[in-house]
Order: structure tokens, then C-alpha cells, then sequence
């Protein structure tokens, strides 16, 4: 056995003996693994509900999508399209007319986003996953129907087996002819809701979905739309296929993979994140600070063993390497411990999901929690790196013994 870890480990655990320096060193293990554990567990809230984020808009958002880089809609013909669906790795391309108007249900309104879709639509998400009452259809013959948010819903006291009562959309018209009467200013046209989907507050509070030659009509878009949306096959990266539609339709368009059409939203929760573990990191580092007192106990306390095994032909290198070893068996003790408290608190959180949100409307009931490889690694060598520092002072102080006033 190496010499300098056979004598560490007897100052750290010893059968016969427990000093106080022991204890204090025991304490600096727990509040390490303490640090150690709470980090992981954090980081691993945050990779969930990063994951969560993009599971909801995944339900909602298309993997590609295209809008004009100036203005809110674009014109498009069969030929455009076309050049579209013949992109290698496009599966599906979707026609999409969106608009804010208002919506009277009965006596009561609200302003609403209408979102008309093409029939490849159903192809596009699983958003018919997220009905929770009616079903997702939205033209069945020459009949059309309207799919409308729970909070749209709760708000307006839409009851979608009721079929006396349409939904009334108002849009104002483009072009406007001089009258008395306000109602001649807009466009107005009626549709039954056949379905309520709930998906997040942003989606629910503000979104109907209708046939696109309803809202072509409503809005009088004529040969315009405000966006394609585009499925992949799946067989090809992703990032491939997005190049490929920018290289095609050029600078007039954006070309939005799911990530950037949420682009602030991700990378605020993975500032906030970085930030996590930066305070973390600040409180692993105190946690250390014991580390550095415990051996600067345990070196006046062992001066005598010092000029000993100087004198038996120690080196000061070996002396420095001694307590080196120490402070690691002190923080790695804690690290393992807290590694493996932080990964059974997630899988037990995972599994049963312990720890409610609290929250009557949420779209999970318990926190979601993923563990990646990358934060264990990380926080492993926060450990080492906090470690040697904070041992490196109580080290150099033992390999600096005056032999002859301990002999």
C-alpha cells in the first residue's frame, strides 16, 4: 500500500482513537457531501424542466419553421410550394395563416389567435394527444370546425356539445367602406368548436385552431400566409435539412429549427442554471474551508509524528503529499457520498415523484428531474479543483517542520 494513504487513512478513521480533530474532519466529509448533493439534485430540477420546456412546445411548435424576414406574411404559389416539398428530408410541409381576432362566445369576447391550418397539419405534432374534451378535427366534408384552448374555454364558458351557440370571429376588413354602422368594418364569420386542447397557459389562454380557407376567408389573406411549417422523416439530422431549406429560399426568409423559435426562453433557463451552479459552487468552496481548518488542526496536532518520520528519512515532498492525500480522502469521501445521495433523491424523485409542484393547473404533477452524465463529472471536478486548493496551505505548513524542536 502507498505509504502516504496508509498513514492519512489512519489519521482520518482510527479504531482506537477519536480526537476532536476527527470529528471536525468527519463534519467537513458531511458538509461536502451536504453541497455535493444538493447540487446534483439542483442541476438535475433544471435539465428537467429544460426538458419539460421543450416537450411542451415540441406538442405545439413544428420542427422547421419558415416566415418572412420582413412583414408578417408572404405570398406563395404552387411552384414555391413545390420547391418546398421537394427539399430531401421535408415529409410534410404545412400552410399556416395566424392573426390576432375577436372571438364572441354567446354575450362575452375576447381577443384571440386564430390559427388556420392546412389538412397536413395532423401530420406535423401530436397535438390531438393534448384534446381533453371533443376531438381534434377540423373539417369533416364541407363542414368546418374550430379546436380551442382550455383557457379560451374556461373564459368565455364555451360548452362544445352545445351546437345552437357558434363561435363568432371578427377581423377588420382590409378595405373599409363609409358607414355609420361600426360592423360593417369587419369581417365576421361563425364556426362550431369540436375540440379543447390544453397544452401550457401561453397556448390554451390564446390559441383556436380553424381550417385555413376559413381563416383565408376571415382574414383575406387571398395568396398569402404568415408561415410553413415543416416535418422531417426523420432520417436525416435535422440541422441538415434546415440548411438546405436556407440555402434554398435565401436571406427574405427565417429558417427556425424548435430550439430557435424559443431561443430566450432556453437560454434564459440555462443562464439560470450556470448561475445555480456558480452559487453552488460558492458554497462547496465554504464547505472546503473546514477541509483547510481540519488539517490545520490535525498538523500542530501531529508535529510530533512529523519529526519523527522526518527524521526516519521523510522528505519534505513526502510530508506535503501526506496531507495532500488527507484533505482527498476527506473531500472524495464526501463527494462519493454526496454523488450517490444526489443520484438516489433523483431516481426516487423520477420514479415516484415525491415532490409535488404544487400547483392545481401544472402540466406535471411532480418536479421533473433528468440526470446527465456531464453534471456528475462536472461537480466531481469542482471537488478536486476546491480540494487541492484549499489543502495546499496546511500541506506546505507540515513539510516546513523544525525536526529539532519536536525530538
Amino acid at each position: 500500500m502507498n505509504t502516504s494513504l496508509f498513514i492519512a487513512r489512519r489519521y482520518f478513521v482510527s479504531a482506537k482513537k477519536r480526537s476532536f480533530i476527527n470529528v471536525i474532519s468527519i463534519i467537513s466529509m458531511l458538509c461536502v457531501a451536504v453541497g455535493t448533493m444538493a447540487l446534483i439534485v439542483v442541476l438535475s430540477v433544471f435539465n428537467g424542466l429544460e426538458g419539460l420546456i421543450k416537450q411542451l412546445y415540441s406538442t405545439f411548435d413544428p420542427e422547421i419553421k419558415i416566415t418572412a424576414v420582413e412583414g408578417k406574411s408572404f405570398k406563395i404559389d404552387e411552384a414555391f410550394l413545390n420547391k418546398v416539398k421537394n427539399t430531401e428530408g421535408v415529409a410534410y410541409v404545412t400552410e399556416v395563416i395566424e392573426d390576432n381576432c375577436l372571438l364572441r362566445y354567446q354575450d362575452k369576447q375576447l381577443v384571440v389567435k386564430i390559427k388556420g391550418v392546412s389538412e397536413s397539419f395532423k401530420h406535423q405534432n401530436n397535438i390531438d394527444s393534448m384534446i381533453v374534451d371533443g376531438n381534434f378535427m377540423l373539417s369533416k366534408g364541407k363542414k368546418e370546425f374550430a379546436v380551442i384552448g382550455r383557457g379560451i374555454q374556461n373564459h368565455l364558458n364555451i360548452n362544445i356539445q352545445n351546437r345552437i351557440y357558434p363561435l363568432q370571429l371578427w377581423y377588420p376588413r382590409i378595405t373599409r367602406n363609409a358607414s355609420l354602422n361600426p360592423e360593417t368594418a369587419f369581417n365576421r364569420d361563425m364556426i362550431m368548436p369540436e375540440g379543447v386542447f390544453a397544452i401550457e397557459k401561453q397556448y390554451d389562454d390564446h390559441y383556436i385552431f380553424v381550417p385555413i380557407d376559413f381563416a383565408r376567408r376571415l382574414l383575406e389573406y387571398d395568396d398569402k400566409i404568415t408561415t410553413l411549417e415543416i416535418k422531417t422523416g426523420g432520417k436525416e439530422d435535422l440541422a441538415v435539412v434546415q440548411e438546405r431549406l436556407k440555402d434554398l429560399l435565401g436571406e427574405p426568409f427565417h429558417v427556425q429549427n424548435a430550439e430557435e423559435q424559443h431561443a430566450s426562453l432556453i437560454k434564459a433557463v440555462k443562464i439560470e442554471k450556470l448561475f445555480v451552479y456558480l452559487t453552488f459552487s460558492l458554497i462547496l468552496a465554504v464547505a472546503s474551508i473546514n477541509i483547510f481548518f481540519s488539517l490545520s488542526m490535525l498538523v500542530i496536532d501531529k508535529q510530533k509524528d512529523i519529526s519523527v518520520l522526518m527524521a526516519l528519512g521523510a522528505s519534505p515532498a513526502f510530508i506535503k503529499k501526506l496531507f495532500l492525500t488527507e484533505g482527498a480522502i476527506i473531500a472524495f469521501s464526501g463527494a462519493i457520498l454526496g454523488l450517490i445521495l444526489g443520484f438516489g433523491i433523483c431516481f426516487l424523485q423520477e420514479t415516484f415523484g415525491f415532490v409535488s409542484m404544487g400547483m392545481e393547473t401544472a402540466v406535471v404533477d411532480a418536479y421533473p428531474v433528468d440526470m446527465q452524465l456531464s453534471d456528475f463529472i462536472f461537480t466531481s471536478l469542482l471537488i478536486i479543483t476546491v480540494t487541492i486548493s484549499v489543502s495546499i496551505a496546511p500541506a506546505n505548513r507540515a513539510s516546513h517542520t523544525d525536526i529539532k524542536s519536536h525530538i
